[in-house]
């Protein structure tokens, strides 16, 4: 089974064709298709290979689902004895992105 790390908005994620990751918000529209060119690490099932820091070649091919916004956080601030409260509402937007292919390079 082959899998590759990927970076992409600040973070890292494990991507596998058919797999559907929800990863922070990208420009793009529903359907089009979107390259990640940033491998940290890579495997074909068989071989692990790893980049210092990248995977010289290496891409990963996906297409974009849908943008949304996550899961609902509350942010409560509070100083007791000084009359201070301040509640506020925070949803985090995401990209949902279905892998197709991975090429090592």
């Amino acid at each position: 089974m082959s899998y590759a790390i990927i970076k992409t908005g600040g973070k890292q994620f494990r991507a596998e064709p058919g797999k559907t990751l929800r990863i922070p918000t990208m420009l793009g529209e529903a359907g089009t298709s979107i390259e990640f060119n940033e491998v940290l690490l890579g495997s074909d099932g068989g071989v692990v290979k790893a980049g210092v820091p990248t995977l010289k070649g290496a891409k990963v091919t996906g297409e974009i689902v849908k943008h949304g916004l996550g899961e609902k956080i509350v942010v409560f601030k509070f100083r007791r004895r000084k009359n201070y409260a301040k509640k506020q509402g925070h949803r985090q937007g995401f990209t949902e992105v279905r892998i197709n292919a991975i090429s090592l390079g």
